[in-house]
């Protein structure tokens, strides 16, 4: 029924707004069962587009967390294939990566709830500092967040007035001894990355007479926000980036939010993961997690993970038992009624 229902709810939100409609949902449950904006879904998001005729405009339905930056540029190039001009529809999240995408479309339709977030980016490789070990699980890597980096470098210029170049050399390389110097040029190489990255997406819809518009937004959304964590709403929003920023109408946000809504009990959203409580009562049971969606009116691919839970007796004497969970199955499937 699931499938059937929010077909019918996208279909209230394509003739509400007078165009077809696309959804991109990442969950974002916890611990362990959240995703993340990534390349696989190109392939996905293609086979839906490719059903329908080339459209003056488009709607992206977006929730997400934030993935990998550079999907945002691929994603917008791939959309504007398909329909002349983009809009994007935040019924809540839109995070870092999810903002990247909103910033390079030509409307960004908020609900009341709607939120974005700055864009800088952190570097993940096997150069970051170790991350605490964890019991039964391979080494693992501390992010280092661009901001992070620029943060500790203006904390010795700014707050502790170090202006002498051989001090300012002395902190470097304190942090070069934490921080690999790979990683902290792979933090500077982001850095430019996003910035570059932020400006392109822009503009694709800004014209060319107001160009004076793009660098202040690049440099609020990559660096004047300071926390990956801070959240902007659509008033805000509007004023750092502007007109194309629009409320949602009072009939739109319905729709976008009862979206939303079954959206979020599919993937469970608000309840914490614990596999003791998926199990039940049973000793054995095999439990498939929806993760994410692409959707249209014309078809549907979920990511799922299929684990089986079971108890187990850790030791003998005295008795203590477990939860033991193995993975079956994890991918993207088509779900189509």
């Amino acid at each position: 029924m699931a499938r059937a229902q929010r077909k019918k709810q996208i279909e209230e939100l394509e003739r509400l707004r007078g165009r077809k409609v696309v959804a991109y949902v990442t969950g974002d449950r916890q611990p362990n069962l959240g995703t993340q904006i990534a390349p696989d879904v190109f392939p996905l998001i293609y086979g839906l587009l490719s059903k329908m005729a080339h459209a003056s405009s488009l709607d992206l339905f977006i929730y997400s967390t934030g993935g990998m930056t550079m999907t945002a540029w691929g994603l917008m190039n791939l959309l504007r294939e398909f329909a002349d001009s983009l809009s994007v529809l935040v019924p809540f999240r839109a995070l870092s990566t999810a903002t990247l995408i909103a910033l390079g479309a030509n409307e960004i339709v908020m609900s009341r709830l709607g939120q974005l977030s700055p864009v800088d980016p952190s570097v993940n490789t096997p150069f970051n500092p170790p991350a605490p070990p964890q019991l039964g699980t391979p080494p693992q890597f501390l992010p280092v967040s661009v901001e992070d980096v620029r943060g500790f470098l203006d904390l010795a210029r700014d707050e502790a007035k170090l202006k002498d170049e051989k001090l300012i050399a002395g902190v470097f390389s304190q942090l070069a001894e934490n921080v690999k110097p790979v990683a902290l040029g792979n933090v500077n190489r982001a850095k430019e990355q996003i910035r570059l990255l932020t400006e392109k997406l822009l503009r694709l819809h800004i014209p060319e007479s107001q160009k004076e518009r793009i660098e202040p937004i690049v440099e609020t959304f990559t660096r004047k926000l300071f926390s990956h964590d801070y959240l902007i709403g659509r008033q805000e929003a509007r004023k750092i980036i502007g007109p194309e920023v629009v409320d949602a109408s009072h009939e739109v946000e319905k729709a976008m939010m009862d979206l939303y809504s079954t959206y979020a009990d599919d993937l469970e959203l608000t309840t914490i993961y614990n596999p003791e409580g998926a199990l039940g009562q049973a000793p054995k049971k095999v439990v498939t997690f929806r993760r994410a969606y692409i959707e249209s009116t014309d078809g549907c691919y979920t990511y799922k993970t299929v684990q089986e839970i079971q108890r187990v007796q850790m030791q003998p004497m005295p008795p203590v038992s477990g939860i033991q969970v193995r993975l079956i199955e994890e991918g993207w499937a088509s779900e189509n009624a």
